[in-house]
């Protein structure tokens, strides 16, 4: 059974572990605010540059000069996957969820006969797939120490599968990250980036309205591809960096509460051991006395 001193230091101890998580809870959701208005600012535009570049597509995607960004290789065998995660842990299952669906994809995938290589972008997503899947990690990028994620990080990373699209060094790609909902719910989720998506035959004409671009269609998305692969990589980031700070708060706050009623549970049973002691040396003075 822990002695007195035994008791009061595992108290002690869990009062700071205390302090500390409910430090970093308070840390956590200043920097939520911050991380969610980026985030939710950034989904209409993506999803906007989406539309037109479908539109834009439809039209062009059965010609031999349509760009690599719009319709990959032309071939379904090599799938690049980007996992998004955080530099950080303490985060709960925030990173774990998105090393499980990133894992199970590309078993997936290999199952079909697809290879499958990896481009981690965060430190955590990273460690987690290197231990079963060492081997198909092909490059990885961590931004630990950075205080926050800029478009030209995004404009990196689309650089450099950009390169590996050229280099024809895989067929499609898809990117895997946490889409915020709210501060107790990330939804991992997959987007595919190239090929880009485009709509069902057909579902251009349904909508009712014919543009006429001038530009030509591939003359606007020479320039446009680019950018928007950027752009929804960005898209991705920002909504991984609110799930983290949401995903970490959330976690932190369920530690502070379960330290509280450990060191209720630990104060009930010191205070209980000390007048068990007390009670000891009380009847031990009597008895002694009455023996006198």
């Amino acid at each position: 059974m822990a002695t007195l001193k035994d008791l009061r230091v595992r108290i002690t101890s869990v009062k700071s572990t205390q302090k500390i998580t409910s430090a970093m809870k308070m840390v956590a959701a200043s920097k939520l605010r911050r991380a969610q208005t980026q985030a939710e600012a950034a989904r209409p535009y993506a999803q906007r540059m989406e539309r037109m570049l479908a539109s834009l597509g439809a039209s062009v995607v059965g010609s031999p000069t349509a760009p690599k960004l719009l319709v990959g290789t032309g071939a379904d065998k090599v799938h690049l996957l980007v996992p998004v995660t955080a530099d950080r842990g303490l985060a709960g299952a925030f990173n774990s969820n998105i090393g499980r669906m990133t894992r199970n994809l590309a078993r997936r995938l290999e199952s079909e006969g697809k290879t499958v290589k990896i481009f981690a972008v965060g430190r955590k997503g990273r460690d987690y797939l290197k231990r079963e899947m060492a081997s198909r990690i092909i490059g990885d990028i961590s931004y630990a120490g950075r205080k926050s994620i800029a478009f030209a990080d995004a404009q990196d990373i689309a650089g450099r599968i950009t390169a590996m699209l050229d280099d024809d060094a895989f067929d499609v790609c898809t990117v895997v990250y946490n889409r915020f909902q709210s501060v107790i719910a990330q939804v991992p989720t997959e987007m595919r980036l190239i090929p880009a998506p485009l709509p069902a035959a057909g579902a251009v004409a349904q909508g009712g309205a014919i543009y006429e671009y001038e530009p030509d269609e591939e003359t606007l998305l020479a320039q446009l591809l680019p950018q928007n692969l950027a752009i929804q990589i960005y898209r991705a980031l920002l909504e991984s960096a609110a799930g983290e700070h949401g995903s970490r708060m959330t976690a932190m706050d369920n530690a502070t509460r379960n330290a509280g009623d450990m060191i209720k549970r630990l104060s009930q049973t010191y205070n209980r051991a000390r007048q068990a002691n007390i009670t000891k040396e009380l009847i031990e003075i009597i008895s002694g006395a009455e023996a006198l």
